[in-house]
C-alpha cells in the first residue's frame, strides 16, 4: 500500500487502500493466473459499474485465477507517483501491474482512452503492443466501446467483443495449459483468436485509399478469422451472477444492489447503440431475481435495489417482480428504484408499489421534442402517451421528473428543438390540473439534452455530426424556448461530444491522435473540468488528422467502415433499411 505520508497528501485516500467488505483474498503464489481488472476512471465511478462486480466475482470463482482491481489515480496521486517513481498497484495485494499475467481494461466510454495509456505508463508497461516482450502482461480490453476497437488497436493485445461470462473460461483454460510449457505471447494470441468474440489487432492489416477511406481490411495470419462474431450469453438464469458484491469504502456514484433483470432491447431506436449491440432480448425469471436480491442484500447491507436494464418497463413480469421484492424486503426498509423507464409505459400500479419505502427519482427519455423527430428516430411514442405517462407519475405522488432529449439528430429542424420547451410546459400544466390536495408543492421538471453522436452499428452510423458551434446554438435555442419557471435546463458539453464522435467512429490512425493527446497531457477527458480542447486541437494538428474527415462528413453505404469486420448479429442491410426508413415523409 502507498504509505500514510502519500495518502495524507491526496484527495479521497480511500480510493487507494482496498480492504472493502467482500474483497476477495487469495495467496498470489497459490494461483496460476493473475488478472488485473483495470477501470480507466476514478474508484467511485468504477465501483458503481455492475460489469466490474460480475467479472470480479466470476474470475475469482476459479481457484486458479486471482482477479484484483486497479483504477485510474486522480491527478494529485499521479503527480506524487511520477515524482517519487511509484508504480501503479492493485487494491487487493498492492502489487505492481507488471507482476500480472493479464491487465484487462473495460471500455465503457471513449473519453477514458487517454487514461488507459496513462495507466499502462504509470505501471511501467509499454503502451504499444508491438513494444511489449513476453515478460510483460497481456493487455486485453472489452465492453461496449470494443465494438469499434480500431482506435485502440495499436495499444491492446486482444479485445473481447460481446459478453465475456462464458468465453472467459476458455481463455483462462488455454492460458493455464500454455503457461506450464514454453510459449510466446504470439502463441497464446493465435490459440485464442478462434474463440468467438476474440479480436487480435496485430493479425490484421488495414489499407487506405487516397481519400483516406479504407480500401481493404484483411487478416495477415492464417489462423485469424475474417469476421469476429460477438459472444452472447443465451441463458440469463444459468449464467454466473455474484452472490456478494464489493461495498465501496467511500460514497460511489451508485451505492446499492444492482439487479440485472434482462439484457437486450425489444425496441429499435435508430440512434441507440446499446439497443443493437446487446441484442437479442433475454430476461431472467422472477424466481432467479428474488434469490439474487436476497443474496446481495444479505452480503452488502444496502437498503436499495436498482432494477437494471435498457428499459425496465419492458420486463414482462415487472409487477410480479415488484410484488415479490416488496413482500421480502419492505419490512426491512429496502426500497426499489427504476432507473430506466419509458414514459409511455409508466404504470401507476407499479409506481405506487416501488414507493412503499421511499420515492426514488423518476427519469423519462422522450429523446425527441416533436412527434416528427420521435418518428424519425423510431421512438414509437406519441405526445398523448408522454402526457399520460407524466399524469400517471404525478398521480402516483411524484412531483420531480427528469426528461432526457437528444439534439443534433439527423433531419432535425428548429421546430423539433423548440418543441422541447413546449412539451415541458404541457407537462407542468398536467400537474396543475390535479386536485389541490394532490399538489403538495410546485413541480420540478429537469430537462437534459445530450449531443447526438453517430455510433457504430446503428442506422445513423453513416450520418455526419454537428460541430461544436452548431450544438451550442441549438442548446441556446432550446433554452430560449423554455417558458415555464418550473423547468430547469442542463446540457452536455458540445466540445466533449465532438471529440467522442471522433473516437467512436475512428480507424486505426486515430490511435496516433489518442497517443499524442496523452503525451500533451490529456487525462480524465470525460470530466468537464479536466477536458482541454486545445490539447486535442494540437494533437489533430500534429498528426494531420481532421474533424472534417471523422465527424463532419456523410459516409456512403459502399464505404468500408472500421468496424465492418465485426458481426454483432444485426446485418448491415438491415441498418441501411432502417436509415432509409428514417427519412422524413414528403
Amino acid at each position: 500500500m502507498y504509505n500514510d505520508n502519500i495518502l495524507l497528501q491526496v484527495d479521497k485516500p480511500s480510493r487507494y487502500i482496498g480492504n472493502e467488505i467482500n474483497m476477495v483474498r487469495k495467496d498470489p503464489k497459490s494461483v496460476q493466473t493473475r488478472f488485473a481488472f483495470a477501470f480507466p476512471d476514478v474508484y467511485e465511478v468504477g465501483m458503481s459499474h455492475n460489469g466490474l462486480q460480475i467479472l470480479y466475482g466470476l474470475f475469482n470463482s476459479r481457484p486458479d485465477v486471482y482477479c484484483e482491481r486497479v483504477f485510474a489515480p486522480w491527478t494529485d496521486m499521479e503527480a506524487i507517483m511520477r515524482a517519487e517513481n511509484l508504480p501503479l498497484k492493485t487494491l487487493e495485494t498492492y502489487s505492481p501491474l507488471g507482476d500480472f499475467d493479464f491487465v484487462g481494461f473495460t471500455l465503457q466510454y471513449e473519453m477514458t482512452y487517454t487514461n488507459i495509456l496513462n495507466m499502462m505508463d504509470l505501471a511501467g508497461i509499454p503502451i504499444k503492443a508491438a513494444d511489449r516482450l513476453d515478460s510483460h502482461p497481456i493487455i486485453c480490453a472489452g465492453g461496449p466501446c470494443a465494438v469499434n476497437p480500431e482506435p485502440l488497436a495499436d495499444f491492446i493485445d486482444f479485445f473481447f467483443i460481446g459478453e465475456a461470462e462464458e468465453q472467459a473460461h476458455k481463455i483462462f483454460d488455454i492460458y493455464a495449459q500454455m503457461k506450464s510449457g514454453n510459449f510466446s505471447r504470439r502463441d497464446f494470441l493465435e490459440a485464442i483468436c478462434v474463440i468467438d468474440g476474440v479480436y487480435v489487432p496485430t493479425f490484421y492489416n488495414t489499407q487506405y485509399k487516397e481519400d483516406g477511406t479504407i480500401a481493404d481490411f484483411v487478416p495477415n495470419n492464417n489462423v485469424a478469422p475474417k469476421k469476429i462474431k460477438k459472444a452472447i450469453v443465451k441463458d440469463m438464469d444459468a449464467v454466473y451472477y455474484p452472490e456478494k458484491t464489493l461495498v465501496p469504502l467511500i460514497e460511489a456514484v451508485h451505492n446499492r444492489v444492482a439487479l440485472e433483470i434482462f439484457r437486450g432491447c425489444i425496441r429499435g431506436c435508430r440512434f441507440c447503440q446499446a439497443g443493437f449491440i446487446y441484442r437479442p432480448h433475454r430476461a431472467k425469471t422472477v424466481e432467479t431475481l428474488v434469490e439474487q436480491a436476497k443474496n446481495l442484500l444479505a452480503a452488502t447491507g444496502h437498503d436499495e435495489i436498482s432494477l437494471l436494464s435498457l428499459a425496465t418497463n419492458d420486463y414482462p413480469h415487472l409487477e410480479e417482480l415488484v410484488d415479490e421484492l416488496n413482500g421480502c424486503f419492505v419490512d426491512k426498509h429496502v426500497s426499489i428504484s427504476l432507473p430506466s423507464l419509458r414514459i409511455d409505459a409508466a404504470n401507476q400500479t407499479v409506481l405506487e408499489k416501488v414507493q412503499k419505502v421511499r420515492k426514488s427519482s423518476l427519469t423519462f427519455a422522450p429523446e425527441g421534442g416533436s412527434q416528427r423527430m420521435r418518428d424519425i428516430i423510431n421512438k414509437n411514442i406519441s405526445e398523448d402517451e408522454i402526457l399520460e405517462g407524466a399524469r400517471v407519475a404525478f398521480e402516483g405522488g411524484w412531483d420531480r421528473l427528469k426528461l432526457y432529449f437528444i439534439i443534433g439528430l439527423p433531419h432535425e429542424e428548429d421546430d423539433d428543438l423548440t418543441a422541447i420547451g413546449k412539451l415541458a410546459a404541457d407537462i407542468v400544466e398536467i400537474y396543475y390540473a390535479l386536485p389541490k390536495e394532490k399538489r403538495r408543492r410546485p413541480p420540478g421538471i429537469t430537462i437534459s439534452t445530450s449531443c447526438f453522436i453517430p455510433k457504430p452499428f446503428t442506422p445513423f452510423q453513416w450520418h455526419s455530426q454537428n460541430n461544436e458551434q452548431d450544438f451550442m446554438e441549438k442548446q441556446r435555442l432550446v433554452k430560449r424556448n423554455i417558458n415555464t419557471k418550473r423547468a430547469s435546463y442542463k446540457y452536455h458539453d458540445a466540445d466533449i461530444s465532438v471529440m467522442e464522435g471522433t473516437l467512436s467512429r475512428g480507424d486505426r490512425r486515430v490511435g496516433r491522435l489518442i497517443e499524442r493527446a496523452w503525451e500533451l497531457g490529456a487525462r480524465f477527458d470525460s470530466w468537464t473540468e479536466h477536458f482541454k480542447p486545445k490539447l486535442w486541437q494540437q494533437a489533430f494538428a500534429d498528426t494531420g488528422l481532421t474533424l472534417d474527415f471523422y465527424n463532419f462528413r456523410k459516409r456512403e453505404y459502399g464505404e468500408i467502415l472500421p468496424w465492418d469486420f465485426i458481426d454483432i448479429g444485426v446485418s448491415k442491410e438491415y441498418l441501411i433499411k432502417e436509415n432509409e426508413n428514417a427519412r422524413p415523409k414528403e
